[in-house]
């Protein structure tokens, strides 16, 4: 992919989160209005932005691509297991604190984060592989995760499995696979409604960048020793196998851009509500989603 067009495009994305910098900074946005955009972008605008590109792109990806792209992903979240239950271990993280790394491995954020990126670099066909991580990820965060942060207490919460986003998602899948044309009056509001997900998100994202101690967070060695092999080796060896497989290149930059998203928010999320501690989780989330930036913009610049 070309480097000037990405690095037109993450300019763009870093003006965004700039301007919600400013906005935080200026106390136009505060927490209260935040959680109320959040709950927007999350529980609408995104979903429905899903569903939107499959109705408004142009679509070319074969059945069988599909079901490779659904392998890959199975592949790719199997690995991100195996590394979360490793590599706490490796880097020497303490046992009470092992399970919060084994989150941050597993669950990038792929729809916050991830669906915007995607909209803003990568075609339509590639919105369709990120629509089925996003499908791994809620599946799994809603069995696995819940277990895994709660040391095994807590039940998996099925209901939670269908949020709008998997809903919204599986619906985006049945229109591809069954090829459904829906009026046009449809397609445009949903359109319309999915339209303010690149904006809303990234001024969230730079609000939350303004609320930190970045500077601070930045200092912990083992935390970059975790950024340098989920965000910089895991993406490239993602790359490096699937070009040996000869995966289509589309596919290649849509999983290398999945691996290289940051930490997501949803495990922090389910920590607040259950009273576990927060304070790893939301320094990998900012240190990392700070970090993506420039990842992201190398991998996507060289693939």
């Amino acid at each position: 992919m070309g480097a000037l067009i990405v690095l037109r495009q993450m300019a763009m994305i870093a003006v965004l989160v700039i301007i919600g910098i400013g906005l935080e900074k200026k106390k136009v946005l505060n927490e209260q209005g935040t959680k109320a955009i959040s709950k927007l972008v999350v529980d609408i605008c995104n979903p429905v932005l899903i569903v939107s590109t499959i109705l408004t792109g142009n679509i070319t990806v074969t059945h069988e691509e599909f079901l490779s792209g659904v392998g890959v992903a199975a592949v790719i979240y199997a690995v991100f297991i195996l590394i979360g239950t490793l590599l706490p271990k490796i880097i020497g993280i303490k046992k009470d604190e092992r399970k919060f790394y084994s989150l941050m491995s597993i669950y990038g954020n792929v729809g916050f984060l991830g669906i915007p990126v995607a909209k803003a670099l990568l075609s339509e066909n590639a919105m369709l592989y990120v629509i089925i991580c996003n499908v791994f990820y809620c599946l799994l965060f809603y069995t696995h995760g819940i277990i895994t942060l709660s040391s095994g207490k807590e039940k998996m919460d099925i209901k939670k499995i269908f949020s709008p986003g998997v809903i919204m998602s599986i619906l985006a899948l049945l229109i591809f696979w069954f090829d459904l044309k829906l009026p046009e009056v449809v397609v445009k509001t949903v359109e319309y409604i999915g339209s303010p997900t690149v904006f809303l998100s990234m001024v969230l994202l730079g609000a939350s960048v303004a609320r930190s101690n970045f500077i601070k967070d930045m200092k912990d060695a083992k935390l970059w020793i975790f950024i340098l092999v989920r965000l910089v080796v895991v993406p490239a060896l993602a790359v490096i196998v699937l070009r040996a497989v000869g995966a289509a290149d589309e596919m290649v930059r849509t999983f290398c851009l999945m691996c290289a998203v940051p930490v997501g928010n949803l495990p922090m999320i389910q920590a607040e509500k259950t009273g576990e501690r927060t304070d790893i989780l939301s320094r990998g989330i900012i240190v990392t989603t700070v970090f993506s930036f420039i990842s992201i913009t190398a991998f996507m610049s060289l693939i």
